[in-house]
Formats: structure tokens, sequence, C-alpha cells
């Protein structure tokens, strides 16, 4: 790992164990009372966070943005020569950015959190790796299942086109649809397969709700209001998963959050999403 700063974080290269390497950006204290590590949703840049991060560092938690492979900062991109799926990203690339989260922070409690499909992950790899989570912080997320989104036909068709439209292109055309980023064909099919059978499984791991039914630990999960993208039902549909967990639920409306209440106006203004976890973090942990 080779450190390095900008304005407004520090930056440590973190290379996985294949050799894929992308840039980890630290915001926080160097001694914080606790830290979150934060994956982001599906096709967005680490640094599209920093504001997210500054204003948690702000209240007494460092973040650690992790890059998801193919995004932003990462060297590869996914191609017909390039492809991976959920496997690579749990067992790679997250461990290897939280063991670089921890070599900065050794001495405070890490949590784990996420936006959207980065939820959905946390909530994964916690069920893998209970010891390593303190807790969970979830955002505008929830299990992305067909029958728990309103036109869910619509919903059900696109799982259905979208390893098709992978297939056809080498990688899923994201940024061309306007949809996620340009991922690996492998993700798209291993997130398709969730959305059509409501249950989370990988290529090369199999199951991967066993761990989930029993971790124990704190969660907290907010809900935007008018986020069709993470309506009430896909949230439940995810918690469900974490029976043994003490889950918090919010729902932060546009009064609150002076502007939209939707799956991305959150990140612009992020102050009252931030001033929740950190009540949250203070009264469960």
């Amino acid at each position: 790992m080779d450190a390095g700063s900008n304005d407004a974080a520090r930056v440590v290269r973190v290379t996985a164990a294949d050799g894929a390497a992308s840039e980890l950006l630290l915001v926080g204290a160097t001694a914080p009372r606790r830290w979150l590590y934060w994956l982001p949703a599906m096709g967005v840049p680490a640094r599209h966070y920093l504001p997210f991060a500054e204003a948690m560092a702000a209240c007494g938690i460092a973040v650690a943005l992790h890059e998801w492979r193919g995004i932003g900062s990462s060297e590869r991109r996914a191609g017909r020569q390039q492809d991976w799926g959920y496997r690579v990203l749990l067992q790679q690339d997250v461990p290897a950015g939280l063991a670089a989260a921890r070599a900065a922070w050794p001495k405070a409690p890490g949590l784990l959190g996420g936006h959207s499909l980065g939820g959905q992950l946390a909530c994964v790899y916690a069920g893998l790796h209970p010891a390593q989570v303190a807790g969970l912080v979830l955002v505008a997320s929830g299990a992305p299942y067909w029958r728990n989104f309103r036109h869910a036909w619509l919903i059900g068709a696109a799982y259905a086109a979208a390893p098709v439209l992978a297939a056809l292109f080498g990688h899923f055309p994201g940024r061309r649809i306007g949809f996620g980023g340009n991922e690996a064909r492998g993700v798209i099919r291993d997130w398709a397969r969730s959305g059509r059978t409501g249950r989370y499984a990988a290529g090369g791991m199999g199951d991967l709700e066993v761990g989930m039914a029993t971790f124990a630990a704190p969660v907290l999960a907010l809900r935007l209001r008018d986020d069709w993208l993470g309506p009430a039902a896909s949230l439940e549909w995810l918690l469900g998963k974490l029976p043994g967990a003490d889950a918090t639920r919010g729902v932060l409306a546009p009064e609150v959050l002076h502007g939209p209440a939707d799956h991305f106006g959150w990140m612009k203004s992020p102050q009252p999403v931030v001033a929740r976890i950190a009540r949250w973090a203070d009264d469960a942990l």
C-alpha cells in the first residue's frame, strides 16, 4: 500500500490478491472513536461520497470509501477479457480495503455500511465475517427482489434482460443506458439472480444467506421516503435476512433533507443522514 493525499482525503493504494489495484479514500482523524467502511452504490465512484465522509468525520466517525472494481480509480475495466462477480468483490477487494482501514485506525471499532447495492453486499459480507463488523449502516438500500417493486413485471423483465445485454456487449453498458456503471458480466449475473429469486448467491460461493441469518450486531437502516429504487418492501426483505440483528429503521422526508428524498439526492447534502447515523452509533454501540 502506498499512501498519498489530496485536498479531501488521505489516499491509500490497495492491491487485491490477484493484482487489481484501486484507491481507498480515508477521511477523518488518525485516532477516531470509531470508523465506517463504506461500500458505494452500483457504478458510483468512491469520490462522490466525499461530502458524506467529511460530514461523518466532523461527527467523530472516520470513513473509508471503497472503490468497486471497474469503477473510478480502479485500474481494471470490465470487458470480454476482464470479468468478475460477487465472489471476487467479497473475497478479494473488500477484504483488502478493510485491512487497509484497520491498519489506519487499529484502536477503534469498525462499522460496515453502504448505499444501495453497497448496503446489500455489506450485509452479505457481515454474514460471512461477523467478527469483523461491530455494526451495519444501510442508506437507501434493500434487496432487489422484483416482487417488492411497483411495476414488478417490468423490473422482472429487466433482470432477465440485463445478463443478456452484458453478454452481448462483453460488459453491462450502464453508462450508455443510464443505470449503474459499465459492470462486469459476473456482477450482473449475480445481481440479476438475486433480483429474480429474492435470495443472495454467487458464482463460486453458492448460498450467501446462511451467515446473514445468524448475524447479531446492531443495524441502522435509513430509507428515503420517495426512493422508488429502495421502497419499504425491498428494505424489509433485506432486513428479513438478518433476523438476529438489532435493527433500527428510519425514514427521511424532503423537509428533513431540505431536498429530494430519493435514491441519490441525499448525497449532495448528507448532513441529515449523517446526524441520524451519529446518534444511532452513540446509542447502539
